[in-house]
């Protein structure tokens, strides 16, 4: 593998408090892993961290091959570019119709919808007028995000709606995303006349990017307050949209019974204008789901530098990720809703019962709970292979509008605590079910990768009892038996 993080570095640098040696902390990123520092951190220490024998050089050695291994397959030593399968890449290819529609697609996948009070959403497109408001609204560039190209072409959010409602009105509310200053007047009075109001807020790259962190979760300025006077003022309930690569507390939002819809869209590039506007329409089944958990404001008063996953009661720490951590949430990791409802069953599993005590070479040791377990590393990959568990999962759309649903599987531990995590992901996999349809997907389920976890010692281990596969409200037992 070839791994790259411009962080990185800097992390464990500072972190382990390599202030006087940056040395050590070349040494440390090596030992991880990671090949290559997109920035100056390694050109300038890993010399010197050679020389001080700090480094051995096969280090260095491990992560040129990794490097020129990749070059070599890409075809870049192979003399004229040209003729090679990428070669000829030009302007006419990257926005070919394909890839404009796989834009779009990607757009519609990736959005959230997190709130739908009393089936607001989709709004009726026999809508007569329509307020847009917030900064975000007509910010082509907030689309993009960073890391990427110029765009094919550039639809925003306003003129994506403006598409469906002729008489649409706009209005920013703030001059930029940090919302120093408002005319939040101005955007309630035309909240006011309108039969529906779309709020489009949240972050872009002066408030989040690489080497600016945010140092709270709550929007930036006045946008709270302008969200909340124009939601008050509006008709019916307001239909509320945030981009932003990070998650946001946003508490209030989500209890006020006059916001009622709310969808995050992340950063979804070039499509995100059209996607957005055919899911708010119901052109399009939301079916996003979150990538991270989304904390409270008060997660921030744990160090950023404290990476310990697992909770601490006795010292108020309250874990990290969604596999460990015991805190409250705005929001939970893999959460996502649909216009559709959808319900999940195990129709069939190859075995409920694996058993590894077949074999004499295989050493067994008990935990402080006198819970059998053995080391993954010592199972070998043939034995691994031949328990692999194949699992079909029945999935129905209950609901009249078609849509491509993900469904997320994971596998929990019959007996919680001592370390082990709340719950894994095993895989997801995504489903298209017209309304009332019903649909089969298959997952495979290797119990020396997923029914494992990390002890102590940092060492994978399996641990004898049930395990249960758990998917939406439907869960189905597996038990090791050591």
């Amino acid at each position: 593998y070839v791994t790259s993080d411009c962080d990185a570095v800097a992390i464990i640098h500072n972190d382990q408090g390599y202030a006087k040696a940056p040395e050590d902390a070349v040494v440390d990123v090596l030992k991880a892993g990671m090949d290559l520092n997109c920035g100056s951190y390694l050109q300038n220490y890993t010399k010197s961290a050679v020389l001080q024998k700090k480094l051995p050089e096969s280090q260095v050695d491990r992560a040129l091959h990794n490097l020129f291994a990749v070059r070599m397959r890409l075809g870049l030593f192979n003399g004229n570019p040209v003729p090679n399968p990428f070669g000829n890449i030009g302007m006419d290819q990257i926005c070919s119709p394909e890839h404009q529609i796989l834009a779009l697609e990607a757009a519609r996948n990736g959005i959230v919808l997190l709130k739908n009070d009393a089936k607001l959403l989709p709004l009726p497109k026999s809508t007569m007028s329509l307020a847009v408001i917030g900064p975000n609204a007509n910010s082509p560039q907030t689309l993009i995000g960073n890391y990427a190209g110029p765009p094919c072409k550039s639809v925003t959010p306003l003129q994506a709606l403006e598409s469906y409602i002729k008489n649409t009105v706009y209005h920013p509310g703030c001059d930029t995303v940090s919302c120093s200053t408002g005319a939040i007047d101005k955007a309630v009075d035309i909240a006011k006349r309108a039969d529906y109001v779309v709020l489009i807020m949240g972050l872009d790259q002066t408030e989040e990017r690489e080497a600016l962190d945010r140092v709270d979760l709550f929007l930036p300025g006045r946008q709270q307050e302008l969200i909340v006077s124009v939601a008050k003022a509006a008709k019916r309930p307001v239909v509320l949209v945030l981009l932003s690569g990070g998650p946001i507390d946003i508490s209030f939002a989500k209890d006020d019974p006059r916001i009622g819809g709310i969808f995050w869209a992340g950063y979804p590039g070039e499509g995100g204008g059209n996607a957005l506007a055919e899911v708010i329409f119901g052109d399009h089944n939301p079916g996003g789901r979150l990538p991270v958990t989304w904390y409270p404001q008060d997660f921030t008063k744990v160090p950023m530098t404290d990476m310990r996953m697992r909770p601490e009661s006795s010292l108020d720490y309250p874990g990290r990720t969604y596999r460990f951590y015991k805190g409250d949430t705005v929001f939970e990791f893999g959460y996502g809703l649909s216009y559709s409802k959808y319900s999940y069953s195990f129709t069939r599993v190859s075995q409920n019962n694996l058993y590894f005590n077949h074999s004499s070479s295989l050493h067994t040791k008990e935990t402080s709970e006198s819970v059998r377990y053995m080391l993954v590393s010592e199972v070998g990959a043939e034995i691994c292979d031949e328990r692999k568990i194949t699992v079909h999962v029945g999935v129905k759309n209950n609901g009249e509008l078609a849509g491509k649903h993900p469904v997320l599987l994971y596998v929990r531990h019959g007996n919680h605590g001592n370390g082990r995590p709340k719950k894994q992901l095993i895989g997801f996999q995504s489903v298209i079910l017209s309304g009332g349809e019903m649909g089969e997907i298959q997952f495979e389920v290797s119990p020396c990768e997923h029914l494992s976890r990390a002890n102590e010692y940092g060492l994978m281990v399996m641990e004898e009892g049930r395990h249960f596969l758990v998917v939406g409200d439907d869960k189905h037992p597996i038990t090791i038996i050591i």
